[in-house]
Parts: structure tokens; C-alpha cells; sequence
């Protein structure tokens, strides 16, 4: 198999960094700004140097989404997306994490947790990657976390997946883990019913033959 035959992946590449500076110390985040040698130029590169995040993708029996709505200031939007935050340090268990973000945004624990994706929020601007988890066998926490800010009116509802879908498709829901998430699951689901449609349809023409 050559290159060209390969399936199609994100390479990794690293060239020496001459310098690297906190230009802005940020409340939440920072901005770096790194000399690179590329090739043997020298180029700056500014990002923003971000923690990393974790989100969750949370059914219930009837295979609805758990979506919340806050403001969100930077786009002047009250958005809805998946509970979501921020890793408390680097290094910190995604997985943790995770179950940290469910509980103290929808005040929910799970008892199946398992990887969805990761995805970096832009590439060209911010060393963030974010980690969905796919969570399932939904129930309410024994107590209620306290919340503040944006987060102290959060309003959680339960919708339909093929509403998601249709809602991004039609440019009205825009949050970037919301919009990943919930296309990546409706193509595992569409496969495994494809998948098992053709199992049927084999098994028929097995028997029928």
C-alpha cells in the first residue's frame, strides 16, 4: 500500500521553536506568540494557548440529546450546545473531567461513558482539542450544583436528534461541539442501521435462494 492508498490522516510535523512569549495573560486563557524556523525562516506565529475541554454527548431512553443554552459573550449569542468545560489543569483524566462538566451543568450523571471525538476548535488560531464523550444511562444527581455567571440561568432541554441535525443543516445552531458531536452519531447510527438493513437483506436472499 503507498501513501496515496493510505487512509486519509492529519500528519504530525514539529520545527524548532527560536522563542516563545506570553504576549497577553489572560483571565482564562493566554495569547503566545512563537518564532518558528520554518525551512530556515523565521516565522511568528500568535494562538491562543488553552488548557484543553472535554464535552458530552448525553442520551436518554428515548434516544433524545441533552442540549443547554447560555450566553455566550464573545459571539453575542445565547447558543445551545453540550455541557462542556474547560480541563482544571494540564494533564487532568478527560473522563473526569467529563463527568465533572455533566454534573455541575445539568446537575446529570451516567453510567456508560465512552469516546465520541476529538477535534482541534481552530487549527490556525488555538492549541485547543476537544474530547466528546458519548454519555447513556442518564440520571439525575443527588444534589444540585450551585451555579454562577453565565451559567447561574442555564436553560437544559431534551430534543430529538433529527431535530439537532436538521437545526445545524439549516445554519441555526452553530456551537462548534454541538454541530462535531451530533453528526458524528448520526453517521454511526445511519451505518449501523445501513449495516444491519443489509444483514436482513442477505439473509433474506440466503433463505429465499
Amino acid at each position: 500500500m503507498t501513501a496515496a492508498d493510505a487512509p486519509i490522516a492529519d500528519e504530525h510535523a514539529s520545527y524548532e521553536v527560536t522563542e516563545s512569549t506570553v504576549v497577553y495573560e489572560g483571565a482564562v486563557w493566554d495569547v503566545r506568540r512563537d518564532h518558528v524556523d520554518y525551512d530556515g525562516h523565521d516565522m511568528v506565529r500568535e494562538y491562543i494557548d488553552h488548557t484543553g475541554a472535554v464535552a458530552v454527548f448525553a442520551e436518554d431512553d428515548e434516544g433524545r440529546v441533552l442540549v443547554i443554552q447560555q450566553y455566550r459573550h464573545p459571539v453575542q449569542l445565547r447558543d445551545w450546545e453540550l455541557p462542556a468545560g474547560l480541563l482544571d489543569h494540564e494533564g487532568e483524566d478527560h473522563l473526569t473531567a467529563a463527568q465533572r462538566e455533566l454534573g455541575e451543568e445539568a446537575d446529570l450523571e451516567a453510567d456508560h461513558w465512552e469516546p465520541l471525538v476529538r477535534y482541534n476548535t481552530s487549527s490556525g488560531g488555538s492549541d485547543e482539542f476537544i474530547q466528546v464523550y458519548r454519555a447513556r444511562g442518564v440520571r439525575a444527581t443527588a444534589s444540585a450544583f450551585e451555579r454562577e455567571a453565565e451559567e447561574a440561568d442555564i436553560v437544559t432541554r431534551w430534543v430529538p436528534r433529527a431535530e439537532l441535525v436538521e437545526g445545524i443543516l439549516a445554519g441555526r445552531l452553530q456551537n462548534s461541539a454541538l454541530v462535531v458531536a451530533t453528526l458524528a452519531v448520526d453517521a454511526i447510527e445511519r451505518g449501523a442501521v445501513e449495516q444491519g438493513t443489509s444483514e436482513r437483506t442477505a439473509a433474506e436472499r440466503s433463505t429465499t435462494a
